[in-house]
């Protein structure tokens, strides 16, 4: 199984469009410890061959273009994506889905909390049933998935409940009303397994709870929350009014953060993923990068990639 982090940042991205802070001007600049990412994004295939997708960025036509794996091979179009799945709702989860309307087949996997969602909204309508077949993932139940014309993968796919909230559009949507109530598949974490070997990925996740922690025990791979540092990081920095479990998302420090929670379950590599701008790990001289790196995780980056051999016993 290999897998590849096609995009490292939160929404936004790194540098986002409209911030001017220091790490931001830094990236701009060129800093070398300061590298610019595109939106939260990882492609996994069993074969090399054919790719899923976790998560469909707005980034994605760059992402695919910066990643040759997935570059058409056969003309006149083509292409290596075999299968989709977004993981929650958010524009930053589904808008790339938009890119992929040209007339190419691949399976579109989702909670159906998510598909109806979709079939909600006419704009992605562009994206032909005809040839993109919508398939609903159950929680807590195996999946081996295949492409659009039925032809499997060779991964199989776990979706699970975590700590999460509707998508922020539908909560700006409902202003004068009632507010949309969160309902377990709003946020889905995946577990992703060839044979022996599995993958966890939980890129949004308001806590990390026992549950949780268990999927992540034993994985050869996890990727995890690591938006923000500290919980109040946003209204410290005056651009936003609520706190990190507040937006849906874990801190990386405190006593219920990444570090403290997930560092002492037994896994294989534990990577930081969907980074904010604002958040100082982004920077590779920062004390909280080198805080990070004792505690035994990494920090994602665009193009990371990652070989897991043997998955086939």
């Amino acid at each position: 199984m290999r897998a590849i982090v096609l995009g490292a940042a939160a929404g936004g991205g790194f540098p986002q469009w409209n911030a001017a802070s220091e790490a931001c001007r830094r990236a701009r600049a060129g800093d070398p410890a300061a590298l610019p990412a595109t939106q939260a994004a990882l492609a996994v295939s069993a074969d090399g061959v054919r790719w899923l997708l976790v998560e469909a960025s707005p980034d994605l036509r760059q992402q695919i273009e910066a990643t040759p794996a997935l570059h058409p091979k056969a003309a006149p179009r083509s292409s290596p994506i075999a299968a989709v799945i977004p993981t929650n709702g958010e524009i930053d989860s589904i808008g790339g889905l938009l890119h992929l309307r040209e007339g190419t087949a691949f399976a579109l996997y989702a909670h159906p909390r998510i598909l109806a969602l979709l079939d909600a909204n006419p704009v992605f309508e562009v994206v032909d049933r005809r040839i993109v077949p919508r398939r609903a993932l159950a929680l807590d139940h195996w999946m081996a998935l295949e492409d659009a014309e039925d032809a499997p993968l060779g991964l199989e796919v776990r979706a699970f409940a975590v700590g999460g909230k509707p998508p922020l559009f539908l909560e700006k949507a409902a202003r004068g009303g009632p507010s949309p109530v969160p309902e377990p598949g709003d946020v889905i974490g995946l577990e992703i397994r060839e044979g022996r070997r599995r993958l966890v990925w939980i890129a949004n996740c308001g806590r990390l709870d026992g549950p949780v922690l268990e999927r992540c025990a034993g994985a050869d791979l996890v990727f995890v929350d690591g938006t923000l540092w500290r919980d109040d990081e946003l209204l410290l920095a005056g651009i936003a009014g609520r706190t990190g479990r507040e937006m849906g998302h874990v801190s990386i420090a405190g006593e219920a953060g990444v570090l403290a929670r997930l560092g002492p379950v037994p896994a294989g590599r534990k990577i930081l993923v969907h980074i904010n701008n604002t958040n100082p790990v982004l920077l590779a001289d920062s004390p909280e990068r080198a805080a990070v790196e004792r505690a035994g995780f990494e920090v994602a980056t665009d193009g990371l990639a990652i070989d897991l051999p043997g998955g086939t016993p």
